[in-house]
């Protein structure tokens, strides 16, 4: 059941972004919700790279891959940064993910690789920030766009 809020409340976009990511912060991985699952991920990759980058989100998403697969989180990672106009952001997943789940792997089986997973780091992590922020206002666009899906509105 979608919460309710007063339109009154939802007057610009950042009382939007805001009521948002509370809505997200309340649910998991695992609705069923299509909207509300595509929000939470892409929210959740802009949250975690800002924090700490590719390593911080692949800790935070560890058991998720682990249950779903790293091909079908990265698919929905990647379709829906697409979806919101993160072509650049989708591109540096394409040409990272995979790899970097790779050797994460290895490095959590105390496999030898950690030069060479910290490189790959680096490198996705620079792409990342030398995009200077432009997720944030996409996601901000994005919220805007899906939040009559997440919340029931209410007059005033």
């Amino acid at each position: 059941m979608k919460p309710k809020m007063n339109r009154r409340d939802l007057l610009d976009n950042d009382n939007i972004w805001n009521t948002i990511i509370t809505v997200i912060s309340e649910c998991d991985l695992s609705s069923k919700d299509t909207v509300l699952n595509e929000a939470f991920i892409v929210f959740q990759y802009y949250s975690e790279l800002e924090s700490g980058g590719h390593e911080t989100l692949l800790n935070w998403i560890e058991s998720y891959i682990d249950e779903i697969s790293i091909d079908i989180y990265l698919n929905k990672l990647i379709s829906t940064l697409e979806k919101i106009g993160a072509q650049d952001y989708a591109m540096i997943e394409k040409r990272y993910g995979q790899e970097l789940w790779r050797l994460y792997v290895a490095l959590e089986n105390e496999i030898e690789e950690e030069d060479e997973f910290y490189n790959v780091i680096k490198k996705a992590d620079d792409e990342y920030h030398k995009l200077n922020g432009i997720l944030e206002n996409l996601l901000k666009a994005y919220f805007v766009s899906i939040h009559t899906d997440l919340i029931d509105v209410v007059e005033d």
